[in-house]
């Protein structure tokens, strides 16, 4: 089954994908997308390594998403991806729109063989002003039409507001 959640930051969406990882009675790999570039980084993936339970699996990939999910997506197992916007703001910055849509392309057509569960996490970014900035907008973009593709492939869409999750696609949680 493959999942997306939604919601803007302290949303609730990384707990709810952690709650349901946890309740699939399945082994939980985490794939973190996150960088610890700076302190406030370092601090929010601190909170996030305190909060998941020790014996679930960790993998760090900032850029080659789509290789890991093919190599450890196996029946009776959940991978948790968090986040797909850190993700795709590491592959912005590398500057190399090539890589970009290789990555975002391999992302995408590998979704539908993964086997065993998938719950993506990202960032709703479309609901706020729309930057100044050239390189935020283009990460705006992106990250909408990313959104727009998964949410196709994806059984279950769910969007996260103050921690409460509203369905938008699929069955009821």
């Amino acid at each position: 089954m493959l999942e997306l959640i939604l919601g803007g930051a302290r949303s609730g969406k990384s707990r709810l994908a952690e709650k349901l990882a946890g309740e699939s009675g399945l082994a939980v790999t985490y794939i973190a997308t996150g960088q610890a570039l700076d302190g406030e980084m370092s601090a929010r993936i601190q909170q996030h390594q305190e909060r998941r339970p020790a014996y679930w699996a960790l993998l760090e990939e900032p850029h080659e998403l789509a290789r890991v999910l093919r190599e450890n997506a196996a029946e009776g197992h959940c991978l948790l991806v968090d986040c797909l916007t850190l993700w795709l703001s590491n592959l912005l910055l590398l500057d190399d729109q090539a890589r970009l849509d290789a990555e975002r392309d391999a992302l995408l057509e590998c979704l539908s063989a993964l086997p065993g569960r998938i719950l993506l996490v990202s960032n709703e970014t479309g609901l706020g002003v729309v930057p100044l900035g050239k390189l935020s907008r283009r990460y705006v973009d992106q990250a909408g039409w990313l959104h727009q593709a998964l949410a196709e492939r994806c059984q279950r869409v769910i969007f996260t507001l103050a921690g409460l999750p509203m369905l938008l696609k699929g069955e009821p949680l």
